[in-house]
């Protein structure tokens, strides 16, 4: 009876060569060195929410739950008071990191100027960073695809989105926050609002309309996905 002819084992050098080729390149193996964990706690419980889980949906399946996402429900000062709370209740328990960064989501719709102030106010002497809007969260959306430094009503960037979508723009549509994001320019966005920023420099936030400061915590994330330095702050 002759010698069974025995199936050579692969080695890691031929599955390598296999892979290589019918992938073209080795997939990226994520190197940074240590994680960050972010808490957003937004005023609103679908809209902000939403975005925010769709951004952290882009980082390595191993670090999606460093980034905690919660729609607080209520607005300016509470917000920042949910965000206060939940840092501090995270800070009681040794066995959970702390977070590195904590925001606070909020818009300036037409809540009074007090309000807004004052919330912004409490974040800074808590050190909880804010991203604050006037008017709305709408406009970091608008800068995806023009640069807006019109004072105009949140209800005129509904109008600008819907014709920039080709569809009515729905608040709390996951699908068209992917459009938003793919269709439009989030790098251009950044800078758009940064130079917003310096065009309001010096003036009360209650009076700088169109404003916000979105941009900052969507670069520090980007900068977490895509494992490089921001671009904007520290």
């Amino acid at each position: 009876m002759g010698k069974r002819n025995k199936q050579k084992e692969p080695s890691f050098a031929d599955m390598l060569r296999e892979l290589t080729a019918s992938k073209g390149t080795m997939p990226k193996v994520d190197e940074r060195e240590e994680r960050k964990y972010f808490l957003i706690v937004s005023e609103g419980i679908r809209t902000e929410p939403n975005y925010f889980k769709y951004l952290a949906g882009m980082l390595p399946r191993h670090l999606i739950e460093t980034v905690s996402v919660k729609g607080a429900g209520d607005n300016t000062v509470n917000v920042v008071r949910k965000a206060i709370a939940m840092r501090n209740e995270r800070l009681k328990n040794p066995e959970l990191p702390k977070f590195d960064e904590v925001w606070a989501v909020y818009d300036k719709d037409d809540f009074p100027d007090k309000n807004f102030h004052e919330a912004i106010a409490l974040a800074q002497r808590e050190e909880i960073e804010s991203a604050h809007s006037n008017q709305s969260f709408e406009l970091w959306y608008i800068l995806h695809f023009e640069f807006l430094q019109s004072a105009l009503h949140r209800s005129d960037y509904i109008a600008k989105l819907s014709d920039y979508l080709g569809v009515e723009y729905q608040k709390n549509s996951v699908a068209l926050i992917k459009r938003i994001h793919t269709e439009g320019n989030v790098d251009r966005a950044l800078s758009w609002a940064y130079e917003l920023e310096q065009l309001h420099k010096g003036r009360l936030p209650s009076r700088s309309c169109p404003y916000t400061r979105v941009y900052i915590l969507v670069d520090r994330l980007i900068a977490y996905i895509r494992n490089e330095a921001t671009r904007y702050g520290k």
